[in-house]
């Protein structure tokens, strides 16, 4: 009962959030209130919900993949490796645009599905372990990470300018553009890790006993991790890296009564819509007059956030 009245409450204050996001603002002048309402606002509310929502599922996903409660959609060096690929791009004066698309976008998205691939490929190898896997995941994030130190020390002022501008997170849209973009590799992340809810479910009860029940470990681990990796460049490619998004949710989702991988990872996924959307919400009010990036708000709120749910079990425990 208390997760069904958790599920209820998320989805409808989910539903409100969303619904009601693009009324806040500025009011609409009548003569361009039809272009900020259906070009600018709506399109940056739909965006901040489907970012949202696959970096929360992913990062309940992994969490269940790793048994490790602090495991992230960055956990297996997405992120660091879009940063790289965004600093060898900009470092290598590379065009903005190609194919009609920005090439930050381009290079990101490249260098995320490459350090990713990497990490992924070893999910597979059938006598991995765990531990394994989340210690190649480290590695590669902190090589990706020394070679874009690397590439930041001989960059000059406006290039590293350009890549902490992107780094820093951003949702503002013209159009639906970005949404039609994200979509597809969007829709392969949710439904790679809707259709290995099954496996999730069993590792919960470790690796030897999900193989018991018939699982295909390494395929559920691979799968897994390459579907969300899928969403999570992408995301970072068009948005820039939007942390503790992944990190939080699935906690709060866990504290609703979620435990269930069945549950929790749809309801992560719904939960982050909203918890984005919120923090775009603040990012654009916070400071009249200016907006924040998303990214300073997310880590702004992340950072308590975590510290609250990691001392709300032990005060509980104390009791």
């Amino acid at each position: 009962m208390r997760v069904r009245g958790a599920t209820l409450v998320l989805l409808l204050a989910t539903a409100a959030i969303v619904g009601m996001a693009p009324y806040v603002g500025p009011p609409l002048d009548p003569e361009t209130g039809s272009f900020v309402w259906w070009q600018l606002r709506v399109p940056r509310v739909v965006m901040a919900a489907l970012v949202g929502g696959t970096l929360s599922s992913v990062g309940a996903a992994y969490q269940l993949v790793f048994q490790n409660p602090l495991a992230t959609p960055s956990t297996i060096g997405t992120s660091a490796g879009a940063v790289l690929g965004v600093l060898a791009a900009v470092v290598a004066g590379a065009p903005s645009t190609s194919a009609n698309l920005p090439w930050l976008t381009l290079a990101a998205f490249a260098g995320a599905l490459a350090t990713t691939v990497i990490v992924a490929g070893l999910a597979a190898y059938g006598r991995a372990r765990m531990h394994d896997i989340l210690l190649a995941g480290i590695a590669v994030s902190l090589a990706a990470g020394a070679v874009g130190t690397a590439l930041e020390s001989v960059a000059d002022v406006g290039q590293r300018f350009t890549v902490s501008q992107w780094s820093l997170g951003h949702l503002p849209q013209v159009g639906y553009r970005g949404v039609a973009i994200l979509l597809p590799f969007l829709a392969v992340a949710w439904i790679g890790l809707l259709v290995e809810l099954r496996a999730l479910h069993a590792l919960t009860g470790g690796e030897d006993v999900a193989q018991t029940q018939g699982v295909d470990v390494p395929r559920a681990r691979a799968v897994t991790l390459g579907a969300g990796a899928v969403g999570v460049a992408a995301c970072v490619a068009w948005c820039g890296p939007i942390g503790f998004v992944g990190l939080i949710v699935p906690h709060v989702v866990r504290l609703a009564g979620a435990r269930s991988p069945r549950v929790l990872v749809p309801l992560s996924l719904v939960a982050g819509m909203g918890f984005l959307v919120s923090c775009d919400l603040v990012a654009r009010l916070v400071v009249p007059g200016h907006e924040l990036p998303v990214g300073v708000v997310t880590a702004a709120l992340g950072a308590p956030a975590l510290l609250l749910l990691l001392a709300w079990p032990a005060a509980r425990r104390g009791r």
